[in-house]
């Protein structure tokens, strides 16, 4: 049997789109970009979304998932609003 490793590189988004409203996107992070974040802390995640999601407007809420690295949602709110979008990220399971 063969296994091999999937390293996780995410960062999940609410942000406010430059013609209004809301939209939630995950962005699949090259490891260049994981490089470009530099040392993995929700500070320098919130630096590279300002470089780097020029979608929107501006960032809401957001939730990262690189490698050992995870910073959750800051607010209920923004969670929320991703998964009624999306579905994909995964509910707590208390």
């Amino acid at each position: 049997m063969s296994y091999y490793t999937v390293t996780v590189r995410t960062i999940y988004v609410v942000g406010r789109l430059w013609g209004g409203g809301r939209a939630a996107y995950s962005y699949a992070l090259t490891p260049t970009d994981v490089e470009n974040i530099g040392e993995l802390t929700r500070e320098n995640c919130q630096l590279w979304l300002d470089k780097n999601a020029g979608d929107f407007e501006s960032i809401i809420d957001f939730a990262v998932d690189i490698a050992d690295f995870e910073s959750d949602w800051a607010t209920e709110e923004g969670r929320n609003f991703y998964n009624d979008c999306t579905r994909e990220y995964y509910e707590d399971e208390d």
